[in-house]
C-alpha cells in the first residue's frame, strides 16, 4: 500500500481554512464577560451583534438579519400591486368573450348570406332569419354581462356558447380558478395536483370533512392514541394531498394553518370591493359541490387551535407590478415567513434556540449570507461547551475554571497588544528559558510557551489517555513543559475598587481587565507567587479568582480603602516572600468601619476616615508591605491623599487613565519581578 503524502508551506495568514473555533468566540466575549459576567447575556449579545472570523468574514447578527429581512419584505410591498389578481382573470374572461362575439359575428354574416340567397327556399330563409336573431340575443346576453368577476362567471355558466373554442376557453379557465382557489389555502399539500379534476376536489372536500371530524373528536377529548391511530388512517386514504408526509395530525395542522393564514392575509389586504369580488367568486366556483363549506369550517377550526398563526395580518401593498392570483399566494406566503420569522429572531432566549430556523427558509428568503451566519451563531454555545470553556449548571451558563484561565489569558493578550512603546518604552520579557535555576515544576504546554518539553510527564499523559500499548502516540494535548524561571516569590493583594463611582466614570471594564490579566500572567509564569483580591465600596470583601468574571460594581456610595487595607495585611501575614499591595482607585478614602465592624460613609471625607485609613498604610509599612497606587482620572483630593500614602509607605503612585491603565500595572508587576531577579544574582 501506497502511504500518503503530503506537502506543506510557510503560513502567512492568506490561507483560508481555519473556521471560527471557541477560542475565537471567547475572544469576541472578553469585555462583555469582564464587564457583566455572564456568559449568557454576553452571547445574546454577540448574536444580536455579529463579529468577524478569522478569515475576515462577516458573521451577522441579528440586529443586520433583521434589518435585511425588513428590506426584503419593503420591496415587495413597494414593488407589487394586489389587482393583478383581478385583472388576470378579466383579462382571460374579455378574451374568451371576444372569442364568443367573433363566433356570433360569423354566425350572423353566414345567416346574411343565406337570407339574402337568391336560391334559398323559404325554410332556409327563415332558419337564416331565427340564427340571425338567436345571435341577436347572445350578443344581448354578452352585452349584459354583470361588471363583478362572481357575477360574469356565473352568468357565463349559464350561458350556450356558440365558439366551440370560446367554451373550451371557459371550461379550462374555471377549472384553473377554481385549482388556484384551493391552491391558495394548501400549496404545498395539493401542489402534487395542478390540474385536480371535479373527482379530485370532491374527495378533496372528503378530506377536509374527515379532518374536521378529527379535529372536533380532539376539542371533545379523544385519547392520543386513538387519535394517533384514526390519523394513521386518514394518511392511507388521503396521504397523496401531503407530499411532506407529516407524521402527526399536529405537524399536519400546523402547515395547513399556515397555508390558511396566508390567504387570510390575502383577503385582509385587499380593498373592501376587492376583498368581496374574491369571495363571490370562491362561493360561485364551489358551492355546487360543498367544497366552500368544509374549507370555511377547516378554516374556523384551525383559527381556534392556532390563534397566533397570523390570521389578522395585512400588507399595504403600494407598487405597479401587478400580482396574478398564483403569484399573490406566494407573494403572500412569503411575507407571513418573513413576519413569522422576525418575530423569532427577536426573542431567542440564546444562540442554540436559533437551531430551530429552517435555514432553507432562510437562504430562500434572505440569501445565504444571512442562513451562514444564522448556522454558525446557532452552534457558539454549543461550541464553547464542547470545548471546555462554559458549562450548563441548571439552565445557567458559567465559565469553567478552563474558561476563566482563557478569558485571563485574552485579557492579558489585549493589554500586552496594546503597550505604548513609545511612552514606557519596550517591555517584552521572557519568564522562563533554559540557564536559570530549575525546580522541577511543569504545566500544561500552551501556544507561545518555550518549548522546554518534559519527556517523563509527556509520555506519561498519552499512556494515561490511551490506555497503555506501543506505539505510543502523542498528542498536543499531552505535552507537559518545564518552568525553568527562578525562584524568587512575592505575595500580591490586588485592591479593586468597585464603588459606584467606577462605572460612572468607564473606569470598571479596565479596572476589571488588569485584575484578571494579573490573575493570569502570575497564575501562568509566576505559580509559585501569591495572588489575593480585594474588592472594596461601601465595605471590602476577599474574592476568589474564580469569582472575577461576575463581580461587579456595588449600587452603593463609600470607597472604604480602611477595611480593604486591613484584609489585605490579614492575607498577605499568611504569605512569605516580598509583599505588596496593587490598588485600583478612582476616589479618596469615604467610609471606614467603625469599632463595632458597621460601615461609616461621610462625603466629603471625615478627618476621622482619613486618619483611620492611613492608621493601616502605617501598619502595612511596618509589615514590610509595599503599596503601589493607580488612580484614574484623580481630582485634587485624591491627589493629595495618595501623596500622604505615599509618603508613608515609600511606595509608587501613577497617575493613569482607563485606556493605558493596563500598561502600568502590568509593566511596573513585571519590573518589579525583574529587580527582584537582579537581586538573586
Amino acid at each position: 500500500m501506497v502511504g500518503s503524502r503530503f506537502r506543506y508551506s510557510q503560513w502567512d495568514g492568506t490561507q483560508k481554512g481555519f473556521e471560527l473555533d471557541a477560542f475565537d468566540v471567547l475572544a469576541e466575549l472578553t469585555d462583555d464577560l469582564l464587564y457583566h459576567g455572564d456568559p449568557m447575556a454576553a452571547l445574546r449579545r454577540l448574536m444580536q451583534d455579529g463579529f468577524e472570523d478569522r478569515n475576515g468574514e462577516q458573521i451577522e447578527g441579528l440586529r443586520d438579519i433583521l434589518e435585511r429581512l425588513r428590506q426584503e419584505r419593503q420591496e415587495r410591498l413597494d414593488n407589487h400591486d394586489l389587482g393583478g389578481v383581478y385583472d388576470e382573470i378579466s383579462e382571460a374572461l374579455d378574451a374568451l368573450v371576444d372569442k364568443e362575439r367573433q363566433g356570433l359575428d360569423d354566425r350572423n354574416a353566414l345567416a346574411d348570406m343565406q337570407a339574402g340567397d337568391p336560391g334559398a327556399n323559404e325554410a332556409d330563409k327563415r332558419n337564416a332569419e331565427l340564427a340571425k336573431e338567436t345571435t341577436a340575443n347572445k350578443q344581448m346576453e354578452l352585452q349584459m354581462l354583470p361588471d363583478d368577476l362572481a357575477g360574469k362567471v356565473r352568468a357565463l355558466q349559464n350561458y350556450e356558447f356558440e365558439s366551440a373554442e370560446a367554451q373550451a376557453a371557459f371550461d379550462e379557465l374555471v377549472d384553473q380558478l377554481r385549482n388556484e382557489l384551493v391552491n391558495q389555502q394548501f400549496q404545498h399539500m395539493t401542489g402534487a395536483m395542478e390540474d385536480m379534476s371535479p373527482e379530485d376536489l370532491a374527495r378533496m372536500k372528503d378530506m377536509m370533512a374527515e379532518l374536521n371530524k378529527m379535529l372536533e373528536s380532539r376539542a371533545e377529548g379523544i385519547d392520543p392514541d386513538e387519535e394517533q391511530s384514526k390519523f394513521e388512517e386518514f394518511m392511507e386514504k388521503f396521504g397523496d394531498f401531503f407530499p411532506g408526509e407529516p407524521q402527526n395530525l399536529d405537524e399536519l395542522l400546523e402547515s395547513m394553518a399556515q397555508q390558511m393564514a396566508a390567504m387570510q392575509a390575502l383577503m385582509n389586504s385587499m380593498s373592501p370591493e376587492q376583498r368581496q369580488q374574491l369571495m363571490d367568486l370562491s362561493n360561485q366556483l364551489m358551492e355546487d359541490m360543498d367544497l366552500n363549506f368544509e374549507m370555511s369550517r377547516l378554516g374556523q377550526n384551525l383559527q381556534q387551535m392556532f390563534p397566533d398563526a397570523g390570521w389578522e395580518r395585512s400588507y399595504d401593498f403600494e407598487g405597479f407590478d401587478p400580482l396574478g392570483m398564483a403569484d399573490a399566494s406566494q407573494m403572500l406566503q412569503e411575507l407571513g415567513q418573513l413576519d413569522n420569522l422576525e418575530q423569532f429572531l427577536q426573542s431567542p432566549s440564546s444562540p442554540s434556540a436559533l437551531a430551530e430556523v429552517d435555514l432553507d427558509q432562510v437562504r430562500n428568503l434572505l440569501g445565504d449570507q444571512a442562513a451562514n451566519s444564522l448556522e454558525r451563531v446557532s452552534e457558539l454555545a454549543k461550541m464553547m461547551e464542547e470545548q471546555g470553556l462554559i458549562q450548563n449548571k441548571e439552565g445557567r451558563l458559567e465559565l469553567t475554571p478552563r474558561g476563566l484561565r482563557r478569558l485571563g489569558q485574552q485579557a492579558l493578550g489585549d493589554l500586552f497588544s496594546k503597550l505604548s512603546a513609545d511612552k514606557l518604552g519596550r517591555h517584552d520579557i521572557e519568564i522562563s528559558g533554559l540557564g536559570h535555576e530549575r525546580n522541577y515544576d511543569t504545566k500544561p504546554y500552551e501556544f507561545g510557551d518555550p518549548f522546554n518539553l518534559h519527556i517523563e510527564r509527556t509520555v506519561r499523559n498519552a499512556i494515561r489517555r490511551t490506555g497503555g500499548g506501543t506505539p505510543v502516540n502523542l498528542t498536543p494535548e499531552d505535552f507537559e513543559i518545564e518552568r525553568t524561571e527562578r525562584q524568587v516569590r512575592s505575595s500580591t493583594v490586588l485592591m479593586l475598587d468597585l464603588s459606584l463611582s467606577m462605572p460612572m466614570r468607564d473606569n470598571f471594564l479596565p479596572a476589571k481587565k488588569v485584575a484578571m490579566a494579573l490573575y493570569s500572567l502570575i497564575s501562568t509564569q509566576f505559580p509559585n507567587d501569591y495572588l489575593g483580591i480585594v474588592s472594596f465600596s461601601e465595605v471590602a470583601k476577599e474574592l476568589r479568582p474564580a469569582d472575577l468574571p461576575e463581580v461587579s460594581w456595588d449600587f452603593v456610595y463609600g470607597t472604604n480603602m480602611h477595611h480593604a487595607f486591613q484584609l489585605s495585611q490579614k492575607m498577605l501575614a499568611k504569605e512569605t516572600g516580598t509583599k505588596q499591595i496593587i490598588m485600583i482607585t478612582d476616589g479618596e478614602p469615604t467610609a471606614h468601619l467603625l469599632p463595632d465592624g458597621a460601615p461609616f460613609f461621610s462625603y466629603p471625607p471625615s478627618r476621622e476616615t482619613v486618619e483611620r485609613t492611613l492608621a493601616e498604610v502605617m501598619r502595612c509599612t511596618k509589615a514590610g508591605i509595599t503599596i503601589n497606587t493607580f488612580m484614574l482620572d484623580p481630582d485634587a483630593g485624591l491627589r493629595s491623599f495618595i501623596e500622604r500614602l505615599t509618603e508613608l509607605n515609600q511606595g509608587r503612585a501613577f497617575f493613569t487613565t482607563p485606556q493605558n491603565l493596563g500598561d502600568y500595572v502590568l509593566v511596573d508587576f513585571i519590573e518589579h519581578k525583574r529587580k527582584m531577579l537582579r537581586g538573586r544574582k
